[in-house]
């Protein structure tokens, strides 16, 4: 950073600079230096447009676009001086343009503001973070189902209040995920969906009286078409809500699975563990392998939330148009996002070297009493009501907890006399596996196989 003490860009209004403190707590040059790339793509597209409308001549276009090209390799060499004094990254980038391009430069800005310069650049900040976003999506539904064809034919018990519940497998487990983060993926491209007008052009608030062709600038940025509100292109934040949202919910997504992976992995349970390139041991005690990238991604999603909710708190009380409130926005939102692409690698690398014991997990499929609801259902096949049908198997429940025996096991006689139809056959046939198999609705685990193939074909 340099000490530079030139007068701001606007300073034609003012004769002298803010005050040092408020110069400080003012700039935002930390948070939004990321922009530096979109703000030299929209304002190389903003040359080109006001040369192809004969506002500037080609020479000045020409100019400019040699000006911004040394800029941008300056930045990317590292010796580009950055100032505080001059706030931000839009600033700085002007400033230094018109050091290169002295007669061109002052009229880059020619129908267009900064209110409308910033949104175009967020805009276009934001929908690459989407799109990087959504890959890395794609990274964590492939990395599931490679464990659940690795894993296709492991039982697992399914959970209900984190009691046994009902016998599942491993692939369907880890298919729920892929199912989930479909979902997730498809909230972060409606939002990119949202977002993908142009603000270029909208000037302060109220447009300007310059032929400007907003349709080329948002042409030539990917936008689908330009803002159709000048006010609205000026003001809306909206589309940072929308997508630190989508990202939120998909951190949650995240986060379910990481608290397995520390559950799964816990000793009382020892289903899952992660593999050393994810955990790491202890200062003190040898034998600890802890499940650190887990228990990080349930900590930073709570990172996403809270930027959602900073964002909501920033912007509800923000009349129309342009409110400095809004230079707090940037850095919350590209943080968030940051955040999401991070925690999404992540996760895909440690659901990828995941191990399972399957012992353990087939052993659990099988307790606790999980085929209960195969056996009402059995007896609701015969005709029982299925409500009756419940109220004869809690009590057979009831009977094996005092015998400590399971279901198959239960003393025939005893079992009788709860009802006649719980014969010995009809018991021994309750089995982890053929409930599984007996669970013929679509979206059931009998159904994985066909699943993973549909995902195989989907996710390439």
């Amino acid at each position: 950073m340099t000490d530079d003490t030139r007068n701001p860009l606007w300073g034609g209004r003012f004769a002298g600079g803010p005050a040092e403190a408020f110069q400080r707590f003012g700039h935002s040059l930390d948070a939004d230096i990321k922009l530096w790339r979109e703000d030299i793509q929209g304002s190389k597209a903003h040359a080109r447009m006001l040369a192809a409308q004969g506002i500037i001549s080609e020479a000045e276009r020409d100019a400019l676009l040699s000006g911004l090209d040394q800029v941008a390799s300056e930045i990317e060499a590292g010796t580009f001086g950055w100032s505080e004094a001059l706030e931000d990254v839009h600033m700085n980038v002007e400033a230094r343009l018109r050091e290169i391009a002295p007669k061109a430069a002052g009229k880059l800005h020619t129908g267009r503001s900064r209110n409308d310069q910033v949104a175009t650049d967020l805009r276009l900040w934001v929908r690459a973070s989407l799109d990087r976003c959504a890959e890395a999506v794609r990274e964590c539904q492939r990395a599931f189902l490679h464990q659940a064809e690795s894993g296709h034919d492991a039982l697992m018990p399914g959970f209900t209040h984190l009691q046994i519940a009902q016998p599942v497998t491993y692939a369907h487990h880890c298919l729920a995920y892929v199912e989930m983060l479909e979902r997730d993926r498809k909230r972060l491209l409606s939002a990119r969906e949202h977002l993908n007008e142009s603000p270029l052009g909208a000037a302060a608030l109220g447009g300007t009286p310059h032929p400007i062709d907003r349709d080329m600038t948002a042409k030539e940025l990917g936008f689908d078409r330009p803002m159709a509100n000048s006010l609205d292109a000026a003001s809306a934040r909206d589309f940072c809500l929308e997508a630190v949202g989508a990202a939120s919910i998909c951190g949650v997504t995240l986060s379910r699975y990481a608290e397995e992976v520390v559950l799964f992995s816990s000793a009382p349970f020892s289903y899952w563990q992660c593999s050393e390139s994810f955990s790491t041991g202890s200062s003190i005690m040898p034998q600890k392998r802890n499940p650190d990238a887990a228990e990080l991604i349930r900590a930073k999603v709570g990172r996403l939330t809270g930027a959602f909710n900073a964002l909501t708190l920033q912007t509800k009380g923000l009349a129309l148009a342009y409110a400095k409130d809004m230079q707090e926005t940037k850095p919350v939102t590209m943080e968030a996002l940051d955040q999401l692409e991070a925690t999404l690698l992540i996760t895909a690398g440690m659901v990828r070297e995941m191990t399972i014991n399957r012992a353990r997990m087939a052993e659990d499929a099988n307790a606790g009493y999980a085929t209960a609801t195969d056996l009402a259902d059995s007896l609701a096949k015969d005709g029982i009501p299925f409500r009756d049908a419940h109220h004869i198997v809690g009590a057979l429940v009831a009977l094996c907890e005092e015998k400590g025996c399971t279901l198959s096991e239960a003393p025939e006689a005893e079992a009788q006399a709860i009802s006649p139809l719980l014969t010995r056959d009809r018991l021994a046939g309750l089995t982890p596996e053929a409930s599984v198999q007996g669970k013929l609705s679509y979206g059931g685990p009998a159904f994985t196989r066909q699943q993973a193939d549909r995902w195989t074909k989907a996710l390439g």
